[in-house]
């Protein structure tokens, strides 16, 4: 069985301003502010947070 994937995430732009379910979603996966990045499994669950705060985060996979 081949070693899952992770999904590394950094934050790049505050959540200041920005509705109260997208600060849900960051606060979710663990990012702290700008800057902070967090490792989580490429899951459908985790992808789908990550979609919706999309345009406040960047995104890359690590092999791990």
């Amino acid at each position: 069985m081949k070693p899952a994937a992770k999904l590394e995430v950094r934050q790049r732009v505050s959540v200041i301003g920005r509705p109260h379910p997208q600060r849900r979603v960051i606060d979710g996966l663990g990012l702290r502010g700008p800057g902070s990045s967090v490792l989580v499994d490429n899951t459908p669950s985790f992808r789908g947070m990550i979609k919706k705060v999309l345009h406040l985060v960047t995104v890359s996979e690590v092999k791990s």
